[in-house]
């Protein structure tokens, strides 16, 4: 996808109809399949399969004490696809024109830096866990449940590390808010598609299945 203003909008859509419904969900989860390369799904379902475990016990826990985990598992699971999705297709600076083009020079530049530090921040943060991984393969340990709690405490240091270098490598530069910026943007035939089909989607996700069948 082109137009990453599109994305982001859709991306937001889709999320929204993925938590309200477990019908949404559905219907998210298969606009996912066809908008994501087949070539891509196995690979960016490998890279979230840590998390996705997560959300697992989480809800085996709910559905065991209080009903609903399977319903919050199917959700939580497509709008992390979802959150993947956009994550594949982000390229650089593209947050940040996408909010000078809505919030102007100064809130939209801003918003739209801190946007780009935070996936630069999760960028470094997946590079690190990678490097965890490695590391543990290299001294023959196993990778488990036990594993994530050290790893969470180094990943949480580095991530911290890094934001205060950020933080003093913009007070010596002299940054104190906004920035000029003259975004530009191309738009496919393919987004229009997906952005109709997405707001399509959340628009009967609103509408309860029984209104459905009376109004139909």
């Amino acid at each position: 996808m082109q137009d990453p203003r599109i994305r982001t909008a859709i991306a937001a859509v889709l999320s929204l109809a993925a938590f309200l419904s477990l019908q949404g969900a559905a219907a998210v989860f298969l606009w996912w399949l066809v908008f994501t390369p087949a070539m891509q799904i196995a690979k960016r379902i490998r890279r979230v399969f840590s998390l996705i475990l997560m959300i697992a016990f989480f809800s085996l826990v709910l559905e065991i004490y209080g009903g609903g985990g399977l319903s919050y598992f199917t959700r939580m699971t497509v709008i992390i696809m979802i959150g993947m999705w956009v994550y594949s297709e982000q390229k650089s600076g593209e947050f940040l024109g996408t909010g000078v083009w809505l919030l102007g020079n100064r809130t939209g530049f801003e918003i739209g830096m801190i946007a780009e530090m935070g996936m630069q921040s999760l960028s470094s943060v997946a590079a690190d866990f990678e490097r965890i991984q490695l590391a543990q393969k290299i001294k023959g340990m196993k990778w488990g449940v036990r594993s994530l709690i050290p790893a969470g405490l180094v990943l949480v240091h580095g991530a911290l590390i890094r934001a205060e270098d950020t933080a003093e490598l913009l007070a010596v530069r002299g940054y104190h808010s906004g920035g000029t910026m003259c975004p530009k943007f191309s738009t496919s035939p393919m987004d229009i598609i997906a952005g109709i089909i997405a707001i399509t989607i959340f628009l009967v996700t609103l509408i309860p299945v029984s209104e459905f069948f009376i109004l139909y």
